[in-house]
């Protein structure tokens, strides 16, 4: 067996044959291949009671996943319908600051698009860097910026695998302009929901005041940046994949340097992170929900073959 660790040599920096011996496997123990998948960031894993006649899978049953570490996501793939959508709810992701490649952090989002997946939508906890936008409030992802990218990080560094996708993918429009309209049309009030710009960050230190100021130097009102550690490999390799892509950070603090504003920065743990995901996740779920027919059309997604 393949180990699955930090720093694991045996998938490669494509890993195509990894991805669809993994799908394989998927496809042949569910009831119903899914064609949305929903990635839950810390805290949010309870998002997947809201899917029907679901199936659960252990990261650690999957062939080639890596093994979740940090607290607050599960590690298990849960599959069922939200709404009528067929639909796969990773509990847990895998992130640089637990030392996996980028290539490692994208295998789940490769092996479900594999296995029939055509839209993603990438939720996560982040902070604030503007003084409109709380804690419980929702940052619609119209757009990001990826740090760790911009510095070679990438899961698309490397050899391409045509069977992934081409070589130099565009990445306008990366996250589906129909698809965070209609997000930000239907959010529950409670949430407050605007867009912005996501803005990736390695981690897992959180972010210094200097370090908040260069992501959003003048702190203008508008758009809204709020930095987190994930979502950005994720989105750059279903894009690479023709998926339709939807991002949804919850606000869970306030990031250093927001003193000026409303919601003035404290100094921010993991655990307060956690608290405040799940008092937001009740009007997260109920948006996704709303969203679950939507969420089913194929739209702009590039057709691509099953794995076998």
């Amino acid at each position: 067996m393949s180990c699955r660790g930090p720093g694991c040599p045996h998938l490669s920096p494509n890993g195509y044959e990894a991805c669809a011996e993994a799908a394989a496997w998927l496809k042949a123990r569910l009831r119903e291949p899914p064609r949305v998948a929903l990635v839950c960031g810390s805290g949010l894993g309870a998002l997947a009671q809201e899917l029907s006649e679901p199936q659960a899978f252990d990261y650690a049953d999957i062939p080639h996943f890596p093994r979740s570490t940090v607290q607050g996501h599960a590690g298990r793939l849960v599959v069922g319908r939200l709404g009528s959508a067929p639909c796969a709810v990773l509990q847990g992701r895998f992130h640089l600051y637990e030392g996996y490649s980028p290539a490692q952090v994208v295998v789940p989002v490769r092996t479900l698009a594999l296995a029939g997946v055509h839209t993603l939508v990438l939720t996560n906890a982040a902070g604030s860097l503007r003084p409109h936008l709380g804690p419980g409030h929702l940052l619609v992802i119209r757009d990001h910026i990826d740090l760790p990218g911009l510095a070679g990080r990438s899961p698309l560094v490397g050899p391409n695998d045509e069977r992934f996708g081409p070589r130099f993918p565009a990445m306008t429009d990366a996250y589906d302009p129909a698809l965070w309209r209609l997000a930000l049309a239907l959010a529950p009030k409670e949430l407050r929901a605007q867009p912005g710009v996501y803005v990736g960050v390695g981690g897992p230190s959180y972010e210094t005041p200097a370090e908040c100021r260069l992501a959003c130097p003048g702190r203008v009102p508008t758009p809204a940046f709020p930095p987190g550690m994930s979502t950005v490999s994720e989105a750059s390799a279903a894009r690479h994949l023709g998926l339709r892509v939807l991002g949804l950070s919850l606000i869970t603090n306030s990031a250093p340097g927001d003193d000026d504003g409303p919601h003035p920065a404290t100094p921010t743990g993991h655990e307060e992170v956690l608290l405040a995901a799940q008092e937001g996740a009740r009007h997260l779920r109920a948006l996704l929900v709303a969203l679950a027919p939507k969420l089913d059309e194929p739209g702009r997604s590039r057709t691509r073959p099953d794995a076998p």
